[in-house]
Order: C-alpha cells, then structure tokens, then sequence
C-alpha cells in the first residue's frame, strides 16, 4: 500500500455504476423512484382553466387530480433552465414526479447534459435508486437527434451521479443504479449512444516493467507511491475511422526535481502539484470528446503518471535509463523527469499507429520566462501540424508562441 502522509488518508472511493435503456413504453405505466419530466418554457404553458395544454403533462396532471399544475403555479415553476421541482404524488407508477427546466426551447447537447446533471442531483436528494427521463415535446425530432439526445442526458446523469469525496468525513452516496430514456426510440444504434465510448486501460509498475519502460520507472523509482500509467481510447459507435490521433500529457504528480532537489528563489517547489498540469489538459479533452463523440476519428490518451521523488532507491545524476524503444539516456539532471516520463509515453502513443501526436507538458520553466505565465510554447518540426494547432488556437482563444 502507497505511503499517505498525517490524517489526510484519502478513502476508498466506489465508483457508481448505473444500467442505462432506451424504452418506449407509457410514462404513467413505469414503475421506479422518480419519473423526471424535461420541460420547456413553451410546456408550461396552461388554458384559461389553468391546466396543462402539452398533451404529456396533461395526461400526468389528470391522474394526479391536478396536483402537478397546482404545484407549478404555487412554485412559480415555468420551465426555466436551471428550474426545477419535485414531488411524493399517488397515482402514478413512480414514487416521485419532477419537471426539469429546459428553458424557451433545448436544442443543443449541453442543455440535454444540464438536464441529466439535474435528475442525477435531484435522484441523490431523494435517495432514488431508479430514474426514468422523458421530454415533454419529443416531436418532430429525427432518428438522429433523439440518439444524441438521449446520449446527452445519459452523459449528464452519470456525471452528475460522480462526487470527489476521498477527503469527506460524511457525504451522501448516490444510489442510482439505472436510468431508463423513454419516448426517444429503442434498438441497436440508440443503444450504442448510450454507452460509454471511452475505454480505459491503466498499467501497473510490473506491466511497465514487462514493456521495458525504463526511463519512466527510473524517474518514479523513489517514490513509496506507485506509478500508473493510463491510456484511455475514443472510438466512434458507428461508422468508418478516418483519422488517429494521439494526446500525451505529462503526469508528475510532484516534482521534487530528486537528487537535483528545486532549491532557491523562484523554483516554486512548493507549487510542484501543478506539474501534472499536461495531463489534466489531456483528461479534460477525453471528457470533451466523450460528450461531443466526433464521427470519423480516434483519438488515443495517454498518461505516464508518478512522482519525481528522492529516496535511497531513486535515480542518480550520471545514471543511465533505457527507454522502451531501446534508446539509452544519461541522466545529467534529476529535474529533467519530464522529458523521460514522456519519452516511454511518446514511443507508446506511437505503437498505437496513429497518424499526429499532441503532447502536453509543463516541461520548462524557460517557457514562461520567454512567453509570461499564458502563453503555451509549440514546438515542431512539421509545418503542417504546427499551422494546425495555431489555426485551432485562434479559434478557441488559446494564446501559443511557436517554434517549428
């Protein structure tokens, strides 16, 4: 087991793990916890009779003697985003009833997430353990939209069912284990859209040590916690692959700079957490990709994560590692972790046969004395890449100096 330091053990965290279905089957016949309703400004809408004009909320409002438009009014609910309201009301095959905001109308993938994180919120206040969402207006949708609607609420709902709690004495655990989307189609291809399209595969020291990874180990040799390396993969749930691409980022989780330990004005040893800051970049990416899941590509992340420490057993200056493509390096500089860890990263990003490899680093502090503290430095011998990567600059508001 990994050394912690103090109190500050964190806990052993269980991920969730929810069943998702796509039914097509009579709201009011569904039997669970909560029946979550997406509703748009547009639905709320009521006749001179205060009841509900949208044929889904008035067929619920008549079974449950009007208590739903009576409750919208009282609350002041008119499917606002971010508005939301949920009850405990016989009559239905569901325990609960709730109506989820959407705003003057949803269209876009965010605003199907946003209504998942809130069903996912709603479900762990509640203590439900099985939620059924369905949208109020589904007409006129295409077969199309309806998959990567239903995708979006199911991205959103397993979100928002996650919580950081290593460091919590007390927090409620989601106990939400299945998520049914009624009334946006069924089958093999919506099906597809609701499963995960990120797999993940994390090497432990040994299967490092089986692909000969050693100028990674040597950097993570003096650390009582062990490495891991991680490589996540996005594949597209249909259709051709045109493209392969690689994102690496650097993972030193702190860096001491070993032997050459950061010592003095300005080496900033105590922020060296933020060493990990490349492979954030990258993680951040994979979650990106995985909501908008572009057709045509696959893109490969990968992480060789650990700690430059120093202990009796970590590498020397004038030592001398070899890489998992059989190069040998001399260490000069202990503090010159990153390039190593990212050596056996780039050679195994390469054995993935993809086509461009992006990698992520905070490799040098030169690069912010040269270009201040928000600029990223690129550096490549391709043109082309390098006119690719400015050009994906400019539209995202990045700011990057080049070299290439």
């Amino acid at each position: 087991m990994a050394h912690t330091l103090g109190l500050t053990q964190p806990a052993n965290i269980e991920h969730p793990k929810v069943s998702l279905a796509a039914k097509e089957i009579d709201v009011v016949e569904w039997k669970g916890d909560l029946l979550a309703v997406g509703v748009t400004e547009k639905d709320m809408i009521k006749d001179e009779n205060s009841k509900f004009q949208n044929s889904l909320l008035k067929k619920l409002d008549g079974l449950l003697g009007g208590l739903l438009a009576e409750a919208s009014v009282e609350e002041d609910f008119t499917g606002k985003t971010g508005q939301s309201m949920v009850h405990r009301l016989p009559g239905l095959g569901s325990k609960r009833v709730g109506l989820f905001g959407l705003g003057r109308s949803a269209s876009s993938p965010a605003a199907f997430r946003g209504l998942g994180e809130a069903v996912a919120a709603a479900a762990k206040i509640a203590h439900a353990s099985s939620v059924a969402v369905v949208l109020a207006s589904s007409e006129g949708l295409s077969t199309e939209s309806k998959c990567s609607t239903a995708s979006a609420i199911t991205s959103g709902t397993v979100m928002g069912t996650c919580e950081d709690n290593r460091y919590k004495s007390e927090s409620k655990k989601s106990q939400l284990n299945s998520v049914d989307i009624i009334g946006l189609g069924t089958g093999p291809e919506i099906e597809k859209k609701l499963n995960d399209v990120l797999s993940a595969n994390i090497l432990t020291e040994e299967q490092c040590r089986e692909l000969k990874m050693g100028s990674y180990l040597g950097v993570a040799a003096a650390s009582a916690n062990p490495p891991h390396f991680i490589h996540l993969c996005y594949k597209p749930s249909s259709g051709p692959i045109k493209t392969k691409l690689a994102l690496v980022g650097k993972g030193l989780t702190f860096d001491s700079g070993g032997y050459n330990i950061k010592t003095g004005p300005g080496c900033s040893i105590e922020t060296m957490k933020v060493d990990m800051g490349g492979s954030a970049a990258v993680f951040g990416a994979a979650k990106a990709l995985g909501q908008i899941k572009p057709p045509g590509v696959e893109v490969h992340f990968i992480v060789a994560s650990c700690e430059n420490m120093i202990s009796g057993t970590g590498m020397r200056p004038g030592d001398i590692v070899t890489a998992s493509n059989g190069k040998t390096i001399e260490v000069n500089n202990t503090d010159a972790e990153g390039r190593l860890t990212l050596a056996d990263a780039l050679v195994y990003a390469c054995n993935q046969g993809v086509e461009k490899i992006v990698d992520l680093a905070t490799l040098t502090g030169a690069c912010v004395v040269a270009l201040g503290p928000s600029i990223a430095g690129v550096f490549t011998p391709s043109d082309d890449l390098a006119k690719e990567v400015l050009e994906a600059s400019e539209v995202s508001g990045e700011k990057f100096g080049g070299c290439h």
